[in-house]
């Protein structure tokens, strides 16, 4: 969720004014948050741009943060911990289908993913 955002910027206005770093954001202007950024921010995570599938999942913003958290989170979170290894664990041959460079993705879309992903096993 923090190497490759799935919502890569989020919309909102602010509700009042607001200083964020020495800027102010005044009420009823709208702010793009780019979570994709702020998961890549080398202040808050060591080597940002190398995925690691062992580091502390704590401090991204994949999901969203505070009031705006995504609602599907645990969902999400139960697939990724029991879904995936229980279909890695029924079909152990499972591989993609071709190289993953190949694989054609939804850049354009509200949520980052891929339009098909043909797998063998």
């Amino acid at each position: 969720m923090r190497y490759l955002t799935v919502v890569p910027t989020l919309v909102r206005v602010a509700l009042e004014d607001v200083e964020l770093d020495g800027h102010l954001v005044k009420s009823g202007s709208t702010v793009v948050l780019a979570s994709s950024a702020a998961n890549r921010d080398p202040a808050k995570f060591t080597g940002p741009n190398t995925l690691d599938l062992h580091r502390n999942p704590v401090g991204h913003v994949g999901f969203g943060h505070g009031p705006h958290q995504c609602l599907g989170q645990q969902l999400a979170r139960v697939e990724m911990r029991v879904a995936f290894p229980a279909l890695a664990a029924r079909f152990p041959g499972l591989r993609l289908a071709g190289p993953a460079d190949d694989i054609p993705l939804r850049e354009r879309a509200t949520v980052y993913g891929v339009t098909t992903l043909p797998v063998t096993w």
